[in-house]
Formats: structure tokens, C-alpha cells, sequence
């Protein structure tokens, strides 16, 4: 009888000291969400209208004034799975926590937060460019 007790407690210690799988999940779609909106950093760059400085203009070398149609429909479906990332994470972690005072990863807010104001930003700038 006391051997099952004592079983049953270091079994409960043994849970408390090992992560699960749903605690993992969360940290790969955390870091995979970053990787991924440091990806569509990069991508805008190139989708993105020219700046136009003063040296081009003077050398008349042309500036391209739009954004490029492919690059953003690529751009805006890459800001997206990085926002549902983002948010699926803060849903396993909001499920997964046991305590009032856990982690609350305000980094995935910011990242979730940012990602749809870029995304309304890239669908104004769509939405003008065809408009004209």
C-alpha cells in the first residue's frame, strides 16, 4: 500500500519537471512565426516601391513608383500564416496554463498586433494602385 503511494507521488513530480507536447507545439509556432514575418521583411523589400533619391533623379534613372502585383499577393498570404502562427500559439498557451501569473508573451501580441496593421496597410496600397 505505501509502495503505491510513493509511486503515485513521484510520478506527479516526474510530470511537473518535463514539458508536454502542446508546450512544445506552442514554442515551434512562436519561433516559426518570427522566422516567418523576418521572411516577409525581406520580401516587401523587394515587392515594395523605390525610394527615389535625389542621385537617381539627377542621373535620370528610372524609379518604379508601385508595388510589384506578385511579390505582394505572396507577401500578404506570408504576413497571414505568420499572424495565425502567432495567434494558434497564444491560443495553445492560453489553454495549456495552469497558473494566474504564467508568461503572458506579449512578444506574440506585438507580432499579432503588427502583422494586421501590415496587412491593412498592404491591402490600402493594393486597393489604390487598382483604383487608378
Amino acid at each position: 500500500m505505501k509502495s503505491a503511494q510513493v509511486t503515485q507521488e513521484t510520478k506527479i513530480k516526474e510530470r511537473r519537471i518535463s514539458h508536454d507536447f502542446w508546450f512544445y507545439l506552442s514554442r515551434v509556432l512562436a519561433v516559426l512565426s518570427w522566422i516567418i514575418f523576418i521572411f516577409a521583411l525581406a520580401m516587401s523589400f523587394y515587392a515594395a516601391p523605390e525610394k527615389s533619391y535625389g542621385v537617381l533623379r539627377y542621373h535620370d534613372i528610372e524609379i518604379r513608383q508601385f508595388w510589384l502585383t506578385p511579390l505582394t499577393g505572396y507577401l500578404y498570404l506570408v504576413i497571414w500564416f505568420s499572424a495565425a502562427g502567432s495567434y494558434a500559439s497564444m491560443l495553445v498557451e492560453k489553454y495549456r496554463s495552469r497558473r494566474q501569473n504564467d508568461n503572458t508573451h506579449y512578444n506574440l501580441y506585438f507580432l499579432l498586433i503588427f502583422n494586421l496593421i501590415w496587412l491593412s496597410v498592404i491591402l490600402n496600397h493594393t486597393l489604390n494602385s487598382l483604383a487608378k
